[in-house]
C-alpha cells in the first residue's frame, strides 16, 4: 500500500510540473517538513548536473530526490533489471528513509491521489475526465470542472501547498 502522504502531479509536458514541484519542495521544506521526490522519466538520465531536474529539485530543498526510468533510478542506483520500477517499489524505498511528504511527478497511470496541473495554451484536453485519482486541477484560468474536486490557482504555489497539506491531514 502506498503511504498516506503521497501525492502527485498529472500535466502533459511543457506545463511546468518540475517548476512548481521545486516551488512546492522550497515551501514545505521552509515550513519544517522534510519532502522527498519521486519523479518519473522517460528516458536515459543523468543526476545531480547543475541545471537538470533532480539537481535543482534537491537545491530546492527536497530531503530525497528519486528519478525513475526504465535504464536506472537514482537515489542513485543502476537499475540492472530491464523493468522498471513501480510506483510502489520506489515509495518502499522512500519508506525507509524519514520523510513527511512524497510529491510524484509523472506515474500518471498508476492509482495515487494526484493534482492536475492544466495550462490553456498547452492545446490538450483535461486529464480528470478520465483519472478517478485526480482530486484536485491546478489551472491558470477559471475552469468549468464537471466533477466535485478542488480548484486551485496553478501561479499560487502556496495555495497549493495548503491544500496539500489539508489533504493529506498534516501536522507541524
Amino acid at each position: 500500500m502506498l503511504n498516506k502522504n503521497i501525492i502527485g502531479f498529472a500535466a502533459y509536458s511543457g506545463t511546468g510540473k518540475t517548476t512548481l514541484i521545486k516551488e512546492l519542495v522550497n515551501i514545505l521544506n521552509n515550513t519544517g517538513y522534510n519532502v522527498s521526490v519521486i519523479k518519473h522519466a522517460h528516458h536515459d538520465f543523468d543526476t545531480d548536473h547543475p541545471g537538470k531536474d533532480s539537481y535543482e529539485i534537491r537545491k530546492a530543498g527536497s530531503t530525497n530526490i528519486l528519478v525513475s526510468s526504465k535504464k536506472r533510478w537514482a537515489l542513485i542506483h543502476e537499475n540492472k533489471k530491464t523493468q522498471e520500477p513501480s510506483l510502489q517499489d520506489l515509495v518502499d524505498l522512500i519508506n525507509n528513509i524519514k520523510t513527511d511528504i512524497i510529491l510524484v511527478e509523472g506515474f500518471k497511470l498508476e492509482d495515487f491521489p494526484k493534482i492536475e496541473l492544466y495550462r490553456k495554451d498547452i492545446g490538450k484536453g483535461f486529464l480528470y475526465e478520465n483519472d478517478m485519482n485526480i482530486v484536485a486541477i491546478a489551472s491558470d484560468e477559471k475552469i468549468n470542472i464537471s466533477r466535485n474536486i478542488e480548484e486551485l490557482d496553478i501561479n499560487n504555489p502556496q495555495q497549493i501547498v495548503d491544500y496539500i497539506i489539508k489533504y493529506l491531514k498534516l501536522s507541524k
